[in-house]
Formats: C-alpha cells, sequence, structure tokens
C-alpha cells in the first residue's frame, strides 16, 4: 500500500527526478484536505456498524428468502459471519479512503474474494446489494446528510471525499458480481 506522499516519491525516484509541478500541487491540495479526509475516515468508522446492519437488514428486507430455513442468512452464525464480511469490507474501504489509494482495498481485501464467495455459495447479488447500501450510507456520513446521525465535519466541500468512497464501494461489487 502506498500512501499519497509514498506514490508521488516511487513515481519520482523512477523518472529520477525532484518531486515537483503537479505532483507538488497535488500533495499540497492532499494536506489542505487532510482534516476533511479524516473527518471522513472518522464519519464511517464511528458509524461502521450502523452502515453495515441497516446494509444486512435492507440487504433481507428486499430480499426475506436470506433468512428463512435453508437461506444464507438463516441461522445466527450465517447472519454473524455476513455482518462480520460487511464491517472487513467497510473496514478496508475507510483505510483506502485514508491513504487515498486503493491498493490496499485491492491486495488485502478484494483479492480472491468472489472466488471464495462462489465457493462458499453466498449469492453474490445479495452481496453486492448489501455493498450498494454501505456506500449510499458511507456517502450520507461523508456529506454530512445522514438523517438523525449529525457529525460534527471540517467546512467545505466534501464531495470529492465522497466520489471516492462512492468508487471503492464501485470496485467492491464490480469485483463480486
Amino acid at each position: 500500500m502506498l500512501d499519497a506522499f509514498s506514490r508521488v516519491v516511487v513515481n519520482s525516484d523512477a523518472k529520477a527526478a525532484y518531486v515537483g509541478g503537479s505532483d507538488l500541487q497535488a500533495l499540497r491540495t492532499f494536506i489542505a484536505d487532510g482534516n476533511k479526509r479524516l473527518d471522513a475516515v472518522n464519519s464511517i468508522v464511528s458509524n461502521a456498524s450502523c452502515i453495515v446492519s441497516d446494509a444486512v437488514s435492507g440487504m433481507i428486507c428486499e430480499n426475506p428468502g436470506l433468512i428463512a430455513s435453508g437461506g444464507n442468512c438463516y441461522t445466527n452464525r450465517r447472519m454473524a459471519a455476513c455482518l462480520r464480511d460487511g464491517e472487513i469490507i467497510l473496514r478496508y474501504i475507510s483505510y483506502a479512503l485514508l491513504a487515498g489509494d486503493a491498493s490496499v482495498l485491492e491486495d488485502r481485501c478484494l483479492n480472491g474474494l468472489k472466488e471464495t464467495y462462489i465457493a462458499l455459495g453466498v449469492p453474490t447479488n445479495s452481496s453486492v446489494r448489501a455493498v450498494s447500501i454501505m456506500k449510499a450510507s458511507a456517502v450520507a456520513f461523508i456529506t454530512n446528510t445522514a438523517s438523525k446521525r449529525k457529525m460534527e465535519m471540517a467546512s467545505g466541500d466534501c464531495s470529492a471525499l465522497s466520489s471516492e468512497v462512492a468508487g471503492y464501494c464501485d470496485r467492491v461489487a464490480a469485483s463480486i458480481s
């Protein structure tokens, strides 16, 4: 995993050049938006249990067969595994958001996830739907539009950060579908 600084250094070193120009400007922007990025990560992390449980509940409401006998969320053990997987996915999304880099998400979470779900018989369409609900919730928390769960956030436009987290969620959905 490379953070924004390491990525610039590695790229500059590969070119045998000093850090400057657009790379330096990108780092200035990254630093200037640092408090908003930290607040965005904090809003996700502070509400992770709600985000994941709401996503799993929403997925089940749309497909009640998941909790019927023989369904993939039937029994406490399977439901716990579903919630655990949602927590893990959201945790790696928050790591990627903090670093401003998706490589940790790709390498440690998504690599082989689809194959694992297929081997376990996990319905990918339900998993994709849960990630879609988590995406909407995470974006709402970052933009501070989540109903009844307002947080103190750094001032300024957070649309770039909400787009970034939405992109990470889209990567998850694409990798398991």
